[in-house]
């Protein structure tokens, strides 16, 4: 083994990423302490680079097959990324796990939107410009009044706007997804094993989880946690805006590496976003970032759609600018760049 690998705990559980539990936090913060000791591991303030993992929305509506919107290959991904975190726990100084989080009224939502007869779009429905535009689908009138304060003309009209602005903007077409990773429900949990793995880290290097909330406004989706699709009303006014202090705060890191669900979406969205600011600062940054192609999956609804050929594409898209795909097997130090921890020694950090 390496000089900065360390074995997997005895209590993970690759069954745990299929299941919804309850991490014994008083136990395992236990064995995490016991952990730290046994393998001499320093409090993450003392590290002299700074590698940060960003598991993106591994929550269980996306993460086991029970959930609202189930990324298939989840569970597997899960997995290894939970290994990869306890193998690294020497070097990973901190964690900064997103996750999506979502109420009823929502754009997306069904229950936002109605056709003629007044019934509501089905899960998966995808809208197009001209559907909003001849009133195949309409703003639903009676959210106007928890969302517009009953301005449902001026809701109406953002509505037109918003599916007008990811059209001209290369976005995805607006999809009406199931509910999701609804706020208080079991499915915007992260998965269990995941989430004892990221508590163990907390504990074992002192370091305070960086928990990212994105996806709470009811008037754009949010794909990726640094930017949401729509950042304006039509007559300008800001809608949203970009989550500058969470920029910030990544490309302050030395290293950053990336995994979560789904590929095609709120992972690739948020490369994406990333890369554009990287790209205004100093296109070199662009070589601190690691995404792990084995701990993330595309969407794919079999017979309806399937978003593999855009995932690849972006993935492919990022590393010809720089960022390197990597495996989470593959040994940290055989990395592009990562050959200085070859030499790293036990008191490194």
């Amino acid at each position: 083994m390496r000089n900065y690998e360390l074995p997997i705990p005895s209590h993970f559980d690759r069954r745990n990423s299929t299941k919804i539990l309850q991490v014994p936090y008083q136990k395992v913060e236990g064995e995490a302490k016991a952990w730290a000791n046994r393998h001499d591991l320093k409090p993450s303030a003392n590290a002299s680079v700074r590698i940060c993992v960003m598991p993106i929305d591994c929550q269980n509506t996306f993460c086991i097959s029970s959930g609202e919107l189930y990324v298939g290959g989840a569970e597997e991904d899960t997995n290894r990324l939970c290994e990869f975190i306890y193998k690294n726990l020497r070097v990973i100084a901190a964690i900064n796990p997103t996750m999506d989080t979502h109420t009823a009224m929502q754009i997306f939502h069904p229950v936002f939107w109605v056709d003629s007869n007044g019934d509501n779009p089905e899960p998966m429905t995808i809208f197009s410009l001209e559907d909003v535009q001849k009133g195949v689908w309409r703003v639903n009138p009676g959210v106007a009044s928890s969302l517009a304060k009953g301005n449902y003309v001026a809701l109406q009209q953002y509505a037109l706007h918003y599916v007008k602005t990811l059209s001209e903007n290369g976005k995805y077409s607006l999809c009406i997804w199931p509910y999701h990773a609804m706020l208080g429900g079991v499915g915007h949990a992260l998965v269990a094993s995941l989430e004892e793995a990221i508590f163990f880290h907390n504990v074992a290097r002192n370091s305070q989880t960086g928990f990212e909330i994105k996806g709470g406004n009811p008037l754009t989706e949010n794909y990726s946690v640094l930017r949401p699709e729509v950042l304006t009303y039509p007559d300008g006014r800001p809608v949203a805006q970009k989550n500058v202090r969470f920029i910030e705060t990544l490309l302050d890191y030395d290293v950053v590496v990336i995994a979560g669900q789904a590929k095609s979406h709120c992972v690739a969205w948020t490369i994406d976003d990333l890369l554009n600011e990287i790209n205004t600062k100093d296109p070199e940054l662009a070589k601190k970032v690691y995404l792990l192609e084995d701990c993330t999956s595309p969407v794919v609804v079999p017979g309806i759609i399937d978003f593999t050929d855009q995932a690849n594409a972006a993935f492919q898209r990022f590393s010809d600018a720089g960022m390197h795909v990597v495996k989470s097997t593959e040994p940290m130090e055989n990395w592009p760049g990562m050959d200085w921890l070859k030499s790293a020694g036990p008191a490194w950090v």
